[in-house]
């Protein structure tokens, strides 16, 4: 299809639906506290806010986000630009980041309670932080952390690729809790294999564990990429979101063994992933479109990046959003 395609279908909306959390803190963009949140903001109010789910911090800046981001949540009573437009959204969603010792996780909640305590008056601005993230160090401090973590936040464990994940997966089995894998970086070593993130998404499928992504998946299709935004950055083949989504839904619905899991990452043709009124598919396999929306709803979650308007550039590329 051509850069002027018609109205997106149910499928591709249904995958986009929440997709991206948005983390311009972090590497490669690495912005400002204030116009990280003006981005954000912004993109909340535009035609492809559908895509956009949570604000990506470190618990350790929440004051920050608080002193810089008031004036932009809904719920201020700003008189002018996208600030009025913003006073009637929804609350903004906020995942916080937490250190991988229990001390550390204990002062993160606390500043959470303070946080949340703070934004669920109008006047300071609507957001709420529901979900962290933190490193998975052993599967005994998943145990652990998760005593101390109240019910209403779901958090995400992040998992070391570079070791043999099953034992962690399993430890978040049966909890309300989710994994999480990093799929790329600024440097070519930082990117795991497809191997690599095919055994994560299996351990997560057998457990009926969800997760999310982070890093890496800029882009929709598996290609070679320069990793940062720097005009001598160095240049990696790069995970594609359409990849992983679409392949994990797969192996939900079990259109695929989990042995095939590796090809659908390794894709690097675009044409090979599909959307119709009925569903999603890559080449030979399909999932309709209950399984997909189950998938998106249970199973893979979400994933971070730094950047909102390059993933929905690169779909417009592609034919698969209309053009702006």
């Amino acid at each position: 299809m051509g850069a002027y395609a018609a109205a997106m279908s149910r499928p591709l909306q249904t995958l986009l639906d929440g997709l991206i959390d948005y983390a311009g803190l972090f590497p490669p963009a690495k912005l400002d506290m204030a116009p990280a949140l003006e981005e954000f903001a912004r993109q909340r109010m535009s035609g492809e806010a559908y895509a956009l789910a949570r604000f990506v911090c470190p618990a350790s800046r929440l004051k920050e986000l608080s002193d810089k981001g008031a004036a932009l949540m809904p719920g201020t009573f700003a008189t002018s630009g996208y600030r009025e437009m913003a006073d009637h959204s929804e609350p903004w969603g906020i995942s916080a980041l937490l250190p991988g010792d229990l001390e550390g996780v204990e002062r993160g909640l606390d500043t959470i309670d303070a946080f949340n305590e703070h934004h669920s008056a109008e006047g300071a601005g609507l957001a709420r932080v529901d979900m962290i993230e933190l490193p998975a160090t052993e599967p005994g401090f998943i145990d652990d952390a998760l005593d101390l973590i109240p019910s209403d936040i779901m958090p995400f464990f992040e998992i070391d690729w570079r070791g043999d994940c099953r034992g962690s997966v399993a430890a978040l089995a049966g909890n309300d809790a989710a994994a999480k894998i990093r799929c790329g970086g600024v440097t070519e070593d930082l990117i795991p294999p497809s191997e690599a993130v095919a055994a994560f998404i299996n351990a997560c499928r057998a457990g009926d564990v969800p997760f999310k992504a982070t890093a890496g998946l800029h882009h929709p299709v598996r290609a070679e990429h320069a990793l940062t935004y720097e005009p001598d950055a160095p240049r990696g083949v790069m995970h594609g979101f359409l990849n992983v989504f679409i392949g994990a839904a797969l192996l939900k619905a079990r259109a695929i063994e989990p042995d095939r899991l590796v090809d659908v990452l390794e894709e690097t043709d675009a044409s090979a992933f599909t959307f119709d009124r009925e569903g999603a598919g890559w080449r030979d396999a399909r999932v309709d479109l209950i399984g997909l929306a189950s998938a998106r709803e249970r199973f893979c979650l979400s994933y971070g990046s730094c950047s909102f308007s390059e993933p929905m550039r690169d779909l417009r590329e592609l034919g698969l959003l209309a053009a702006r």
